[in-house]
């Protein structure tokens, strides 16, 4: 979801944009141990199709719209630290030059959506890929639920930050905030999480090795899925 200019107040803004910071500067460190040649071009390629999945907005509050978020897809192909940076750029990207998202509330959007969603997608799916048995549909169902689960939580963070400074008057109370935007994203997580699971069986299918996911695992869960 994005959030406009206005929303939120100066000061939370301000505070989320140094969480955002400090966020993504752990997130390089890591990413830069983690760069070989495979998730070089992978990165560019799943900044590339979030950009294009994103461009997708769905009206759910005044100056807040939904869309599909893409950090679990990211998690899932090039790990959850390249994953958030590659949310974070199509972000600025289209707060500087679409205006999809206001500048002043970019650390708010990254905080939510690249941070957050990204990290609470790719905790489900290595949760569930180290619980779950060795099956072709494992990995399928992993990316669904992993994909509701990490949507549904970047909404939730609009709430939080909507609770902490609302500066602008929604004409809902909190509850019905929260209910409504976990509503709406509960439905665009499922959206979203047909199209990830697509995206990701199909690659591991044929490519297993540009599987972050699967190739970070002790036993590979796609290894039937290979020989299918």
């Amino acid at each position: 979801m994005h959030i406009s200019n206005g929303i939120i107040d100066n000061q939370i803004a301000v505070l989320f944009a140094g969480v955002a910071l400090a966020g993504l500067a752990l997130c390089f460190i890591q990413g830069r141990r983690e760069l070989d040649d495979r998730l070089v071009p992978m990165a560019g390629l799943v900044a590339a199709f979030i950009f294009a999945v994103q461009m997708l907005n769905f009206q759910v509050l005044p100056g807040v719209s939904g869309h599909l978020l893409g950090g679990t897809l990211a998690a899932i192909l090039v790990g959850p630290y390249l994953g958030a940076i590659c949310v974070t750029i199509v972000l600025v990207v289209q707060a500087l030059i679409f205006s999809d998202g206001g500048v002043t509330a970019l650390g708010l959007n990254i905080t939510n959506m690249a941070l957050l969603g990204t990290a609470a997608g790719y905790l489900v799916v290595a949760t569930l890929l180290r619980v779950l048995p060795r099956r072709t549909w494992t990995l399928t169902a992993t990316a669904v639920i992993a994909c509701v689960v990490s949507v549904t939580v970047a909404a939730q963070g609009f709430v939080l930050q909507y609770a902490l400074g609302g500066a602008t008057d929604i004409g809902k109370s909190l509850g019905a905030i929260a209910a409504a935007m976990a509503g709406t994203h509960l439905l665009i997580g499922l959206g979203e999480g047909v199209i990830t699971a697509l995206t990701v069986t199909y690659v591991a299918k044929v490519r297993p090795d540009l599987v972050y996911a699967v190739r970070n695992r002790r036993r590979p869960v796609v290894s039937e899925a290979v020989t299918v």
